[in-house]
Protein backbone atom coordinates (compact mmCIF):
# COMPACT_ATOMS: atom_id res chain seq x y z
CA UNK A 1 0.00 0.00 0.00
CA UNK A 2 1.31 3.21 -0.52
CA UNK A 3 2.34 5.35 2.35
CA UNK A 4 4.52 8.66 3.56
CA UNK A 5 6.74 8.08 6.23
CA UNK A 6 8.98 10.81 7.69
CA UNK A 7 12.65 8.91 8.09
CA UNK A 8 14.30 11.49 9.87
CA UNK A 9 13.57 15.17 10.50
CA UNK A 10 13.38 17.37 7.31
CA UNK A 11 12.76 14.45 5.41
CA UNK A 12 9.75 12.48 3.70
CA UNK A 13 9.34 9.40 1.15
CA UNK A 14 6.28 8.12 -0.71
CA UNK A 15 6.93 4.25 -0.64
CA UNK A 16 5.09 1.10 -0.86
CA UNK A 17 4.59 -0.75 2.25
CA UNK A 18 3.12 -4.01 3.03
CA UNK A 19 -0.67 -4.53 3.35
CA UNK A 20 -1.59 -4.92 7.10
CA UNK A 21 -2.63 -7.85 8.11
CA UNK A 22 -6.04 -9.07 8.39
CA UNK A 23 -7.98 -7.55 11.30
CA UNK A 24 -7.70 -10.00 14.67
CA UNK A 25 -11.00 -9.95 16.63
CA UNK A 26 -12.15 -7.00 18.12
CA UNK A 27 -10.17 -5.10 15.46
CA UNK A 28 -11.38 -3.43 11.66
CA UNK A 29 -9.11 -2.10 8.93
CA UNK A 30 -10.06 0.96 7.49
CA UNK A 31 -9.49 2.15 3.86
CA UNK A 32 -7.97 5.59 5.03
CA UNK A 33 -9.99 8.55 2.87
CA UNK A 34 -8.88 11.75 4.08
CA UNK A 35 -6.08 12.72 6.70
CA UNK A 36 -6.22 16.07 8.60
CA UNK A 37 -2.00 17.53 8.89
CA UNK A 38 -1.55 19.05 12.24
CA UNK A 39 0.52 20.80 14.66
CA UNK A 40 1.76 17.86 15.98
CA UNK A 41 3.30 16.29 12.19
CA UNK A 42 4.98 19.89 11.05
CA UNK A 43 6.84 19.47 15.06
CA UNK A 44 7.51 15.28 13.75
CA UNK A 45 8.81 16.54 10.42
CA UNK A 46 10.76 19.60 12.18
CA UNK A 47 12.34 17.58 14.61
CA UNK A 48 10.35 19.16 17.57
CA UNK A 49 8.37 16.20 19.54
CA UNK A 50 10.17 15.61 22.17
CA UNK A 51 8.96 11.59 22.53
CA UNK A 52 9.14 10.12 19.19
CA UNK A 53 11.34 7.31 17.06
CA UNK A 54 12.01 7.74 13.54
CA UNK A 55 11.14 6.64 11.13
CA UNK A 56 7.14 7.36 11.50
CA UNK A 57 4.14 7.41 9.80
CA UNK A 58 2.51 10.23 10.65
CA UNK A 59 -1.33 11.06 10.82
CA UNK A 60 -4.19 11.23 13.53
CA UNK A 61 -7.08 13.10 12.10
CA UNK A 62 -8.58 10.71 9.72
CA UNK A 63 -11.47 9.45 7.86
CA UNK A 64 -12.05 6.43 6.57
CA UNK A 65 -14.09 3.52 5.36
CA UNK A 66 -14.08 -0.20 6.92
CA UNK A 67 -12.73 -2.75 4.62
CA UNK A 68 -12.85 -5.77 6.91
CA UNK A 69 -14.23 -6.40 10.56
CA UNK A 70 -12.52 -9.15 12.91
CA UNK A 71 -14.84 -11.29 14.57
CA UNK A 72 -16.87 -9.24 17.37
CA UNK A 73 -17.05 -6.64 15.46
CA UNK A 74 -20.65 -4.85 14.51
CA UNK A 75 -19.30 -2.53 12.19
CA UNK A 76 -20.41 -3.42 8.55
CA UNK A 77 -17.60 -3.43 5.99
CA UNK A 78 -18.51 -0.11 3.76
CA UNK A 79 -19.45 2.19 6.87
CA UNK A 80 -17.67 5.27 7.06
CA UNK A 81 -16.05 6.48 10.21
CA UNK A 82 -14.11 9.02 12.22
CA UNK A 83 -11.06 7.61 13.57
CA UNK A 84 -10.65 8.09 17.58
CA UNK A 85 -6.49 7.89 17.64
CA UNK A 86 -6.10 7.40 20.78
CA UNK A 87 -5.84 3.92 21.78
CA UNK A 88 -5.74 3.33 25.48
CA UNK A 89 -4.99 0.31 27.59
CA UNK A 90 -8.48 -0.13 28.84
CA UNK A 91 -7.73 -0.95 32.74
CA UNK A 92 -5.42 1.64 34.36
CA UNK A 93 -6.67 3.89 36.76
CA UNK A 94 -7.86 6.75 34.28
CA UNK A 95 -9.56 3.93 32.43
CA UNK A 96 -11.40 2.83 34.88
CA UNK A 97 -12.67 6.21 35.40
CA UNK A 98 -13.93 6.13 31.98
CA UNK A 99 -10.99 8.59 30.67
CA UNK A 100 -9.08 6.74 28.50
CA UNK A 101 -7.78 10.41 27.20
CA UNK A 102 -5.40 10.32 29.77
CA UNK A 103 -4.90 6.69 29.82
CA UNK A 104 -1.67 6.01 31.86
CA UNK A 105 -0.11 3.90 28.73
CA UNK A 106 -2.30 5.78 26.01
CA UNK A 107 -0.55 5.03 22.31
CA UNK A 108 -1.52 8.32 19.78
CA UNK A 109 -1.13 6.96 16.21
CA UNK A 110 1.17 8.83 13.96
CA UNK A 111 3.08 9.39 17.07
CA UNK A 112 3.84 6.63 19.91
CA UNK A 113 2.73 4.22 16.95
CA UNK A 114 2.37 4.05 13.10
CA UNK A 115 -1.18 6.93 11.55
CA UNK A 116 -2.18 7.16 8.86
CA UNK A 117 -0.52 8.39 6.12
CA UNK A 118 -1.28 5.26 4.32
CA UNK A 119 -3.32 3.74 2.34
CA UNK A 120 -4.88 2.01 5.19
CA UNK A 121 -4.80 0.89 8.41
CA UNK A 122 -5.88 -1.57 11.31
CA UNK A 123 -7.81 -0.18 14.23
CA UNK A 124 -9.53 -1.11 17.58
CA UNK A 125 -13.41 -1.32 16.68
CA UNK A 126 -14.00 1.07 20.14
CA UNK A 127 -11.75 3.73 18.59
CA UNK A 128 -14.25 4.15 15.09
CA UNK A 129 -17.49 6.23 14.92
CA UNK A 130 -19.81 6.18 12.43
CA UNK A 131 -19.87 9.01 10.19
CA UNK A 132 -23.38 8.79 8.50
CA UNK A 133 -24.46 12.30 7.83
CA UNK A 134 -20.70 13.69 6.94
CA UNK A 135 -18.40 13.60 4.07
CA UNK A 136 -15.32 12.10 4.62
CA UNK A 137 -13.10 14.98 4.21
CA UNK A 138 -15.83 16.67 6.99
CA UNK A 139 -14.88 13.17 9.03
CA UNK A 140 -11.60 14.16 8.89
CA UNK A 141 -11.45 17.44 11.03
CA UNK A 142 -13.73 15.99 13.31
CA UNK A 143 -10.59 14.91 15.67
CA UNK A 144 -9.25 18.10 15.94
CA UNK A 145 -12.58 19.92 17.06
CA UNK A 146 -12.94 17.44 19.36
CA UNK A 147 -9.51 18.71 21.38
CA UNK A 148 -11.36 22.15 21.62
CA UNK A 149 -14.83 21.05 22.67
CA UNK A 150 -13.27 18.47 25.35
CA UNK A 151 -11.23 21.64 26.56
CA UNK A 152 -14.97 23.93 26.58
CA UNK A 153 -16.68 20.67 28.62
CA UNK A 154 -13.46 20.65 31.27
CA UNK A 155 -14.54 23.89 32.10
CA UNK A 156 -17.89 23.55 32.76
CA UNK A 157 -19.26 26.91 31.30
CA UNK A 158 -21.90 28.41 33.05
CA UNK A 159 -22.47 31.16 30.62
CA UNK A 160 -20.07 34.58 30.89
CA UNK A 161 -17.01 35.68 29.17
CA UNK A 162 -14.39 33.71 27.81
CA UNK A 163 -10.84 34.30 26.77
CA UNK A 164 -9.11 31.79 24.02
CA UNK A 165 -5.41 33.20 23.94
CA UNK A 166 -3.88 31.53 20.65
CA UNK A 167 -5.55 30.87 17.92
CA UNK A 168 -4.35 27.99 15.41
CA UNK A 169 -6.47 25.23 14.54
CA UNK A 170 -6.86 24.25 18.22
CA UNK A 171 -7.74 27.37 19.31
CA UNK A 172 -10.45 28.60 16.34
CA UNK A 173 -11.71 24.86 17.84
CA UNK A 174 -12.11 25.78 21.11
CA UNK A 175 -13.23 29.20 20.18
CA UNK A 176 -16.11 27.81 18.45
CA UNK A 177 -17.13 25.39 21.05
CA UNK A 178 -16.98 28.52 23.54
CA UNK A 179 -19.50 30.16 21.48
CA UNK A 180 -21.92 26.60 20.70
CA UNK A 181 -21.91 26.53 24.73
CA UNK A 182 -23.05 29.95 24.95
CA UNK A 183 -19.75 31.97 26.14
CA UNK A 184 -19.06 35.57 24.88
CA UNK A 185 -15.85 35.14 23.18
CA UNK A 186 -13.06 37.33 23.19
CA UNK A 187 -9.90 36.20 20.96
CA UNK A 188 -6.03 37.04 21.39
CA UNK A 189 -2.98 36.43 19.54
CA UNK A 190 -0.08 37.44 18.07
CA UNK A 191 -1.17 37.45 14.18
CA UNK A 192 -3.21 39.76 12.73
CA UNK A 193 -4.13 37.44 9.93
CA UNK A 194 -5.56 34.83 12.24
CA UNK A 195 -7.13 37.70 14.26
CA UNK A 196 -8.90 38.99 11.21
CA UNK A 197 -10.03 35.79 9.14
CA UNK A 198 -11.45 34.50 13.02
CA UNK A 199 -13.54 38.50 12.76
CA UNK A 200 -14.51 38.43 9.01
CA UNK A 201 -14.86 34.72 8.08
CA UNK A 202 -15.96 33.24 11.85
CA UNK A 203 -17.61 36.01 13.07
CA UNK A 204 -15.58 36.30 16.07
CA UNK A 205 -15.61 40.30 16.76
CA UNK A 206 -13.65 40.64 20.03
CA UNK A 207 -10.11 39.94 19.66
CA UNK A 208 -6.83 41.85 21.03
CA UNK A 209 -3.37 41.66 19.37
CA UNK A 210 -0.88 40.23 21.94
CA UNK A 211 1.91 42.70 23.11
CA UNK A 212 2.61 44.77 25.87
CA UNK A 213 -0.70 46.79 26.87
CA UNK A 214 -2.81 43.57 25.72
CA UNK A 215 -3.06 42.55 29.44
CA UNK A 216 -4.61 46.25 30.31
CA UNK A 217 -6.83 46.30 26.87
CA UNK A 218 -8.46 42.91 28.16
CA UNK A 219 -9.13 43.96 31.49
CA UNK A 220 -10.77 47.15 30.48
CA UNK A 221 -13.02 45.49 28.23
CA UNK A 222 -14.59 43.47 31.10
CA UNK A 223 -14.87 46.00 33.31
CA UNK A 224 -11.81 45.82 35.46
CA UNK A 225 -13.60 42.46 36.11
CA UNK A 226 -11.46 39.33 33.84
CA UNK A 227 -13.06 36.54 32.41
CA UNK A 228 -14.92 33.83 33.68
CA UNK A 229 -12.80 30.94 31.37
CA UNK A 230 -9.46 31.86 30.43
CA UNK A 231 -8.45 28.75 27.21
CA UNK A 232 -4.35 28.80 26.67
CA UNK A 233 -3.77 27.16 23.27
CA UNK A 234 0.01 28.92 22.65
CA UNK A 235 2.12 26.40 23.60
CA UNK A 236 3.98 28.78 24.85
CA UNK A 237 5.48 29.08 28.54
CA UNK A 238 5.34 32.94 29.11
CA UNK A 239 1.67 33.18 27.51
CA UNK A 240 0.85 30.53 30.14
CA UNK A 241 1.81 32.23 32.89
CA UNK A 242 0.86 35.56 31.61
CA UNK A 243 -2.97 33.99 31.07
CA UNK A 244 -3.42 33.16 35.25
CA UNK A 245 -4.01 37.60 35.53
CA UNK A 246 -6.87 37.21 33.25
CA UNK A 247 -9.12 34.95 35.28
CA UNK A 248 -11.98 36.49 37.18
CA UNK A 249 -12.02 35.81 40.64
CA UNK A 250 -14.27 32.44 40.85
CA UNK A 251 -13.21 31.56 37.36
CA UNK A 252 -11.51 29.09 35.49
CA UNK A 253 -8.23 28.57 33.77
CA UNK A 254 -8.37 25.46 31.05
CA UNK A 255 -4.76 24.67 29.76
CA UNK A 256 -5.12 23.09 26.57
CA UNK A 257 -1.74 23.44 25.02
CA UNK A 258 1.78 21.67 26.50
CA UNK A 259 4.94 22.99 27.48
CA UNK A 260 8.14 20.98 28.50
CA UNK A 261 9.47 24.40 30.76
CA UNK A 262 8.19 24.48 34.45
CA UNK A 263 5.09 26.90 34.84
CA UNK A 264 4.85 29.43 38.02
CA UNK A 265 2.67 31.85 38.96
CA UNK A 266 1.68 33.75 42.19
CA UNK A 267 0.09 31.64 44.54
CA UNK A 268 -1.48 34.63 46.50
CA UNK A 269 -3.42 36.17 43.32
CA UNK A 270 -4.62 32.66 42.50
CA UNK A 271 -5.41 32.15 46.31
CA UNK A 272 -7.62 35.26 46.20
CA UNK A 273 -9.19 34.20 42.75
CA UNK A 274 -10.39 31.05 44.12
CA UNK A 275 -9.36 29.85 40.37
CA UNK A 276 -10.00 27.08 39.45
CA UNK A 277 -6.72 25.65 37.10
CA UNK A 278 -7.67 22.06 34.89
CA UNK A 279 -5.45 20.23 32.12
CA UNK A 280 -7.39 19.30 29.22
CA UNK A 281 -6.05 16.44 27.07
CA UNK A 282 -7.24 15.00 24.43
CA UNK A 283 -10.48 14.23 24.16
CA UNK A 284 -12.81 11.34 24.75
CA UNK A 285 -15.76 9.98 22.34
CA UNK A 286 -18.73 12.46 24.17
CA UNK A 287 -16.55 15.09 22.53
CA UNK A 288 -16.42 13.34 19.12
CA UNK A 289 -20.42 13.20 19.48
CA UNK A 290 -20.76 17.08 20.05
CA UNK A 291 -18.01 17.72 17.42
CA UNK A 292 -20.41 15.41 14.83
CA UNK A 293 -23.88 16.88 16.27
CA UNK A 294 -22.89 20.30 16.38
CA UNK A 295 -21.24 19.74 12.18
CA UNK A 296 -24.87 18.14 11.19
CA UNK A 297 -26.39 20.77 13.27
CA UNK A 298 -24.47 23.67 10.69
CA UNK A 299 -22.87 24.90 13.86
CA UNK A 300 -19.43 24.45 12.28
CA UNK A 301 -18.00 26.57 9.56
CA UNK A 302 -15.84 23.67 8.23
CA UNK A 303 -15.80 25.26 4.63
CA UNK A 304 -13.74 27.68 6.32
CA UNK A 305 -11.73 25.75 8.27
CA UNK A 306 -10.10 23.28 5.45
CA UNK A 307 -7.90 25.99 3.68
CA UNK A 308 -5.24 23.73 1.82
CA UNK A 309 -5.82 20.53 0.40
CA UNK A 310 -3.23 17.82 -1.49
CA UNK A 311 -2.80 14.39 -2.23
CA UNK A 312 -0.93 11.57 -0.95
CA UNK A 313 1.42 11.62 -3.48
CA UNK A 314 2.41 15.57 -3.03
CA UNK A 315 2.66 15.49 0.89
CA UNK A 316 6.27 15.02 0.06
CA UNK A 317 6.43 18.05 -1.50
CA UNK A 318 3.70 20.17 -0.14
CA UNK A 319 4.32 19.57 3.62
CA UNK A 320 7.55 20.50 3.55
CA UNK A 321 6.41 23.85 2.16
CA UNK A 322 3.20 24.51 4.55
CA UNK A 323 6.12 24.33 7.20
CA UNK A 324 7.52 26.86 6.64
CA UNK A 325 4.82 29.08 5.07
CA UNK A 326 1.58 29.27 7.16
CA UNK A 327 0.09 31.89 5.57
CA UNK A 328 -3.79 31.47 5.03
CA UNK A 329 -3.45 27.90 5.86
CA UNK A 330 -5.59 26.58 9.03
CA UNK A 331 -5.98 23.16 8.23
CA UNK A 332 -4.64 21.33 5.36
CA UNK A 333 -6.26 17.91 4.29
CA UNK A 334 -4.92 15.01 2.27
CA UNK A 335 -7.46 12.98 -0.01
CA UNK A 336 -5.76 9.33 -0.05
Amino acid sequence: MKTVICVEPGKLEFVERPEPDAPAAGFATVDIKHVGICGTDYHIFEGKHPFLEYPRVMGHELSGVVSAAGEGVALEVGTPVVVNPYIACGHCVACRKNKPNCCTAVRVLGVHTDGGMAERIVMPAGNLYPAEGLSLRDAAMVEFLAIGAHAVRRAQPEGGRALVVGIGPIGLGVAIFARIAGLEVTLLDASEERLAFARDTLGFDKSALTGPDAQKVLIEQTGGEGFDVVFDATGNAKAIEAGFALVAHGGVYVLVSIVKEQISFSDPEFHKREMMLIGSRNATKVDFDHVVASIKAGKVPLDALATHETTLDRVTTDMPVWSHDKRGLIKALIAV
